[in-house]
């Protein structure tokens, strides 16, 4: 019988050797620099590129779709099992104890933008399956190792591959958390449009707060105009001191800049983070704006703050399977000029449809002169615990763990296991390392990383020579 742990060891100077050269890579999607040849912006497609160069001269056949999504494959068979994986990554953001694209190990962790989500779990995975070809493991099935370049977006690499490539029998996705992930909520966003207008004793000149949808807001910055800027002064720094935020304020040639710090966490988990924009919408409520500016900032601070379960919209909700209905206040933006946006991101359970929860929103922000528009979403997704797939992961994450207790679970984050029918996520974040996925210093315990590699191997042996 092989010794999984011990074959992943021996691959652990290689692995963080190509693993790092990835980490490098500031392969965050860009719009602004997209070409016709690098739809999603240069840096995905570079790191796609990386990624199958490597594969390429480590015996892969492998192919490039647009820049925007490509595979290694191996083995033959009328079956094909999908690894899905993504080489994007989240904007770093500010607060980082080393740079965010430099790699380092310290105290036994790795610490880069991409170490957890997803480049570090996809690039063991992927040494998991080289390993297994290099050892000649005879395959009944074909296997395809995919890479999506916008993952943390709106998945169009990953669209584009379903479009023009078989669809595969089964899949996985090491883009979560172990052990088995077989279900996973729905999610879409309701876009708000707040109107202009600021003609209030003090008006707000801009506010400005989150840089994508699924992740928490750990910056908020305002600009505003004050009668009296020793008083506001003097109450922000009350208000600093009595809340969970960091904050400074300066002066401006007519008003005061004020800036809130928060904790970022992932979209699918708000109540891990601590939102800054909500907080310092909180505080503003306090003053007299009118106008669009005075919705904004009320509709933040009366029924975004504090709130990631619509409690206050009268839409709490909890499926006994999948879990509670859960919302991310993500982008929250406004000018004088232009008026406001808003992106309110949800998760939500069998049981309740996007349309019964713009409804509930609708109710509220009618008085207030604010427009919601629903945006593209996806539907919950569900995968029976009996299937095999399932039970073969979950025997490979239990066999090398030592978890007896290890059960298949639900979550609120979309993994791309659930573009295939009998597809769910597996790993690699470990039930007892803290999650900083889309948060300042991410990072991975290298002995985790390698664990993992362990788990994908004997999982995929037993998946091709069943």
């Amino acid at each position: 019988m092989t010794d999984w742990m011990k074959a992943a060891q021996s691959q652990e100077k290689s692995y963080l050797k190509d693993l790092t050269n990835l980490l490098k890579i500031p392969s965050v999607r860009d719009d602004s620099a997209a070409t016709d040849e690098y739809p999603l912006g240069p840096m995905p497609a570079k790191a796609l590129q990386e990624f199958l160069k490597m594969a390429k001269q480590d015996g892969f056949r492998t192919k490039n779709i647009d820049n925007l999504v490509g595979y290694a494959e191996w083995g033959e068979g009328d079956e094909t099992l999908a690894i899905l994986a993504h080489l994007d990554v989240m904007p770093a953001g500010k607060g980082w104890d080393t740079d965010p694209f430099d790699p380092v190990i310290k105290d036994g962790n790795l610490y880069a933008r991409g170490a957890s989500d997803d480049k570090g779990p996809g690039m063991a995975c992927y040494y998991a399956l080289k390993y297994l070809k290099d050892q000649g493991v005879k395959f009944n099935k074909k296997v395809r190792f995919i890479v999506g370049t916008d993952e943390e977006s709106n998945w169009t690499g990953m669209h584009r591959y379903f479009e023009v490539e078989p669809a595969p029998t089964m899949g996985f996705s090491p883009d979560a958390e172990f052990p088995v992930i077989n279900g996973e909520k729905g999610q879409f966003s309701l876009l708000l449009d707040v109107p202009a207008g600021n003609s209030g004793k003090t008006q707000l000149k801009s506010f400005q707060s989150g840089l994508r949808f699924n992740m928490v807001p750990r910056e908020a910055v305002a600009e505003i105009t004050v009668p009296d800027k020793e008083q506001v002064t003097s109450e922000f720094g009350q208000f600093i001191e009595n809340n969970p935020v960091t904050g400074k304020v300066e002066e401006t040639m007519d008003g005061l800049k004020l800036t809130v710090i928060g904790k970022a966490a992932h979209g699918m988990e708000p109540e891990k983070g601590i939102n800054a924009g909500t907080y310092l919408a909180t505080f503003l409520n306090k003053y007299d704006f009118a106008g669009g500016a005075a919705s904004f900032i009320s509709f933040l601070a009366k029924y975004l703050h504090l709130d990631t379960r619509m409690e206050k919209f009268d839409c709490s909700f909890t499926d006994d399977v999948m879990g509670e209905l859960t919302m991310n206040a993500g982008i929250l933006n406004y000018d004088e000029e232009n008026g406001g946006k808003i992106n309110m991101n949800f998760r939500y359970p069998k049981g309740i449809t996007p349309d019964e929860i713009q409804a509930k929103v609708e109710k509220v922000t009618k008085a207030l002169a604010i427009t919601v528009n629903q945006g593209d979403g996806q539907l919950p997704h569900y995968v029976d615990p009996d299937d095999p797939i399932v039970k073969t992961l979950m025997e490979a994450y239990i066999d090398i763990s030592g978890d007896q207790n290890a059960k298949p679970e639900v979550v609120g984050g979309g993994t791309y296991g659930r573009l295939m029918k009998r597809g769910v996520a597996f790993g690699a974040l470990m039930p007892n390392t803290p999650n900083t996925m889309h948060q300042a210093n991410e990072f991975q315990p290298v002995n985790d990383l390698i664990t993992s590699m362990a788990i994908y191997m004997q999982a995929i042996n037993n998946l091709v020579t069943d």
